[in-house]
């Protein structure tokens, strides 16, 4: 696992129980995402990011590679608390979690969906 300084967006990846945490987008349903901090590894900014839009506690361990994008990385997540904290920009009831299969109209990226398919029961 490499600690290095994160540029452009970061994607938070949280798989539990076999279901995707999406987030709602102005066209649908999306991962959390957001930009790095100054200084800030893409770990930690992915674990931010969640915190931040959901409320939930998570531990950015693993960024998938390559990116499919210049500017853009997607950090697994392992969850860390099964209930959300006050204060996240959506509420629980706002919040999707969804099954690998319910993901197949949401645009993802290749390698979460490479991810989400060698990691995730079927």
């Amino acid at each position: 696992m490499t600690l290095e300084q994160a540029e452009g967006v970061v994607r938070a990846v949280v798989v539990y129980d076999g279901r995707l945490l999406l987030v709602p987008e102005a066209d649908g349903w999306g991962l959390p995402s957001g930009t790095p901090e100054p200084a800030e590894t893409a770990q930690a900014t992915a674990a931010r990011i969640v915190y931040e839009v959901t409320g939930y506690l998570v531990d950015g361990t693993e960024p998938l590679a390559p990116r499919e994008t210049a500017g853009e990385t997607a950090v697994v997540c392992q969850l860390l608390s099964e209930s959300p904290s006050d204060g996240g920009r959506f509420t629980p009831e706002q919040l999707r979690w969804a099954s690998i299969a319910e993901t197949a109209g949401t645009p993802l990226p290749r390698t979460v969906r490479e991810y989400l398919q060698g990691h995730t029961p079927v």
